[in-house]
């Protein structure tokens, strides 16, 4: 039984696969990954099969519903500039007029010669 599954949606757009967009397919992935190896690890070091299913399973399912609920509110690009929104001061002071006095025509911050 194959399946044929489509990934891109056009030219210039987010890849979008089964609701996921951009890097939150990679989240994905990377959290499945994760949960694999630690199943692994667990099991080899003897921890019961019926304490570490429920747990990976639990896990498993958290991630899905996480993923999907950034990936919709986010969208591709959005949770990055939430970050960099968050990451922004409030004010900046300046306890010196150093900075602006020592400034020449041309070499400003609008980078426009007068």
């Amino acid at each position: 039984m194959n399946s044929v599954y489509q990934i891109n949606k056009g030219i210039n757009r987010p890849i979008v696969f089964r609701g996921l967009m951009g890097q939150y397919i990679g989240w994905l992935a990377a959290g499945l990954v994760s949960l694999l190896v630690g199943f692994a690890v667990l099991y080899v070091l003897g921890v019961p099969v019926y304490l570490l299913l429920p747990g990976v399973l639990g896990l498993g399912t958290a991630l899905f519903v996480l993923v999907g609920r950034l990936s919709k509110r986010f969208g591709a690009h959005g949770l990055e500039k939430y970050f960099a929104a968050r990451g922004l001061p409030v004010a900046l002071r300046f306890r010196s007029r150093r900075l602006f006095t020592g400034l020449k025509y041309g070499s400003g911050l609008s980078g426009r010669k007068r």
